[in-house]
């Protein structure tokens, strides 16, 4: 495709700002249909690039992998272009629990994958009481495993940081409602309100609301919101620009963690004071609300987790809705002549998202992808009913 195409994005959190990112950066002319939705994943996400830890090695952790391992360049590319993003930052992690078993097996599993991964940095074995060295509020009983290359990243900052670079190097956005616009069995751009755009592809990346955005086409694409709240507090004089993510399973007592999402909690800082943790996994559509049986679950779990967190001012509740797929895999490829399908990251978003972005980016122009994204075609089950 010649940069003087166009390319029309129907989405507005990071996967779409990172597509825009890419083809403007290359001179490609594109337009950027940003709708209204509240409840957008990036908006609430808590910002965790950490997808080591996870026990399978398929096609979504690999994209994760790399997604983790892109940050580094893209954010290169965005301080060349005058837009660098503070929010990221190598922090460290802790995963932590009580089970010595469950973390030694972690530790051996982390030091498998840094041949591949040497993102993954140093990996130690913590005992009980080195995690809440790291992190102060945390329970005194508990283990860990050091991850030396887990990483941060505020959703909103660096979606904002590529959406400004896109627009620099010639990107418009449109704020409004969008609608594939289909002639004569083939993508022709997009509709918004009484006004036709017309482009040579359209991609569709708008989180939870892709399967509805394509539902005109015809594809029912297994494709859904799953909502996360997520708590944030402040602890006023605590430097928490520095502490390390927290992740957490094996805890015994798990009925105390109940409103976190399953036995695998996370806290982590941002700097301020401000430390954040979550989540729920709630199957309710798009009911964008924060429920008293959510919000006790988690304040339950983090104190169960923390005990320092219990004198922590609380300051919001975000709620997202994650994008979740019938088989757990993202959606990324051709669904149609000139319709680009890239959703479905669940949460994995902020880690996944830019590398995808990137991967779409190419699929729009013609180009073949720099990763094998075969598992992901968005065509392998566009019957399906959606996961959410």
């Amino acid at each position: 495709m010649a940069a003087s195409s166009r390319v029309a994005i129907v989405g507005g959190g990071i996967v779409a700002a990172s597509i825009a990112y890419h083809l403007a950066r290359r001179g490609v002319s594109v337009l950027v249909f940003e709708s209204a939705e509240v409840g957008r994943a990036t908006d609430a996400g808590a910002g965790i690039i950490c997808p080591w830890t996870t026990a399978v090695d398929d096609a979504r952790y690999r994209l994760s992998a790399a997604g983790a391992a892109y940050y580094p360049r893209l954010l290169a590319q965005l301080a060349e272009d005058g837009r660098p993003d503070p929010s990221y930052a190598r922090v460290g992690t802790v995963y932590v629990s009580t089970s010595d078993e469950l973390l030694g097996g972690l530790a051996g599993r982390l030091r498998s994958r840094i041949p591949d991964a040497p993102e993954i940095g140093a990996v130690e074995v913590l005992a009980a009481g080195q995690p809440a060295g790291r992190f102060p509020p945390l329970d005194a009983a508990l283990g860990g495993v050091w991850i030396g290359g887990g990483a941060r990243v505020d959703g909103r900052s660096i979606r904002d940081s590529l959406m400004r670079a896109a627009t620099s190097h010639g990107a418009s956005l449109i704020s409004g409602t969008a609608a594939v616009d289909q002639a004569a069995g083939r993508v022709r751009g997009v509709l918004a309100g009484s006004d036709r755009f017309t482009a040579d592809t359209v991609v569709v990346a708008a989180g939870a609301w892709t399967g509805k955005i394509c539902e005109c086409l015809g594809s029912s694409l297994p494709i859904g919101p799953q909502r996360g709240q997520i708590v944030h507090v402040e602890l006023p004089g605590a430097d928490t620009g520095h502490w390390p993510v927290v992740l957490a399973g094996g805890i015994e007592g798990t009925a105390t963690l109940a409103g976190f999402d399953g036995d695998h909690p996370y806290l982590l800082g941002f700097p301020g004071g401000r430390v954040v943790f979550g989540a729920t996994t709630e199957d309710v559509g798009f009911e964008h609300a924060v429920t008293v049986r959510g919000l006790a679950g988690l304040l339950t779990g983090a104190i169960a987790l923390a005990p320092g967190l219990g004198q922590a001012r609380l300051l919001e509740t975000r709620v997202g809705f994650r994008p979740v797929t019938a088989d757990g895999s993202p959606l990324l490829g051709r669904l149609d002549d000139g319709l680009v399908v890239a959703a479905g990251n669940g949460p994995e978003g902020l880690t996944a998202g830019p590398w995808m972005g990137k991967l779409a980016a190419d699929l729009a122009v013609g180009e073949r992808p720099d990763a094998d994204i075969t598992a992901f075609d968005p065509r392998r089950a566009t019957t399906s009913a959606a996961g959410g």
